[in-house]
C-alpha cells in the first residue's frame, strides 16, 4: 500500500490543532477529542476538490485522509494537493475504509463520502455526542437534495424504519471512537452491506448516537437508474437483509437494480 501525505494549508494540521485546544483551554473545557475523516475514492476527479474544500471550510482541524482505489480520471492528484494523507488501496469501499482507518491519528474517525455536504458546527455534535465515556459512536440524518416526495420518504420515513430494523449505510457519515474500531474488527470485507455490518458491531461497544443536524446526500443514483427503482430496490434489501437472506441474493438484486457501472463490470464493493 503507497501512502502519499500533503497539505495544503498553510497551517499544518498539528498547528491546527494546538490553536483549537488552546482556544477551549482557555475557556476552561476540556481538549476536544481530535478527529479524522476518511473518503474513500474512484474514479471522484469531478468532485473531490471541491469536497475537500468544504471539508476544510466546514471541519478545519480534522485530519483528511482519502483512500483511493485504483482512479483513472485525476482522483488522486487533485486530492494530493488537499488532504492530509493520500492512501492507494486496492478497490473497495471496506478495503479503503480500512486502510484509511489504520493510517489516521484521530481519537475519532469520521467515514464520509465525496458526494456528501456536511452541516456547520459537525465536529461539535461528533464530540458531544462522544461526551459520555459509553457512547460508542453515531451517524448523521441525512438529506437529499431535492423536494420530490420519494426523497422526503427515502430521508424521513427510512430514518424510523432503520431504527427499527437496525440499519444505516454508509451515507450517514459514521462515526466513532477509533479504539472501538479496531476492537470491532473495522469493516467486514464482504460483497455488499458491509456498512450495516459493521454499525451493528459497533452497538455492542457503547451507545449509538443519530445527530439531527442533516447531512446532505447525492441524489446522482436516482438521478441514474430512476426514483422509484432506486427507492424499492433500497427496501427491498433492507427488508431481506434484515431478515436474514443471504448476501448473495442481495448482490445479485443490487446488481441488477441500482449498481455503478463499474461494479457490473467486475469490480467488487463500490466507493460512492
Amino acid at each position: 500500500m503507497m501512502i502519499a501525505s500533503k497539505s495544503v494549508c498553510t497551517v499544518p494540521l498539528p498547528q491546527r490543532r494546538a490553536r483549537v485546544a488552546a482556544t477551549e483551554n482557555s475557556a476552561g473545557r476540556q481538549r476536544p477529542l481530535s478527529v479524522s475523516i476518511i473518503i474513500p475514492v474512484l474514479n471522484e476527479g469531478v468532485l473531490i476538490a471541491q469536497f475537500l474544500r468544504h471539508l476544510r471550510e466546514r471541519a478545519p482541524e480534522a485530519e483528511l485522509i482519502v483512500v483511493d482505489g485504483g482512479s483513472v480520471d485525476g482522483t488522486a492528484q487533485a486530492a494530493k494537493q488537499l488532504c492530509d494523507q493520500l492512501v492507494a488501496s486496492e478497490p473497495g469501499r471496506a478495503q479503503q475504509l480500512n486502510a484509511g482507518a489504520k493510517v489516521a491519528h484521530g481519537e475519532v474517525l469520521w467515514f464520509l463520502h465525496a458526494d456528501s455536504e456536511v452541516p456547520g458546527g459537525c465536529l461539535g455534535e461528533m464530540r458531544d455526542a462522544l461526551r459520555d465515556a459509553q457512547s460508542a459512536g453515531g451517524y448523521f440524518r441525512i438529506r437529499l437534495p431535492k423536494t420530490h416526495a420519494i426523497y422526503r420518504l427515502t430521508d424521513s420515513f427510512a430514518h424510523y424504519a432503520g431504527i427499527v430494523l437496525r440499519i444505516r449505510c454508509g451515507d450517514h457519515g459514521f462515526f466513532c471512537r477509533r479504539s472501538l474500531f479496531f476492537q470491532s474488527g473495522g469493516f467486514p470485507d464482504v460483497p455488499l452491506m458491509e456498512d450495516v455490518e459493521f454499525f451493528r458491531k459497533l452497538h455492542r461497544f457503547g451507545r449509538v448516537h443519530a445527530v439531527h443536524r442533516r447531512l446532505k446526500t447525492s441524489a446522482r443514483r436516482y438521478k441514474e437508474f430512476g426514483r422509484t427503482r432506486v427507492t424499492l430496490a433500497y427496501g427491498l434489501i433492507a427488508a431481506l437483509y434484515a431478515f436474514g437472506v443471504p448476501l448473495r441474493i442481495l448482490v445479485m438484486i443490487y446488481g441488477k437494480t441500482c449498481a455503478p457501472t463499474v461494479i457490473r463490470c467486475g469490480a467488487r464493493p463500490r466507493t460512492e
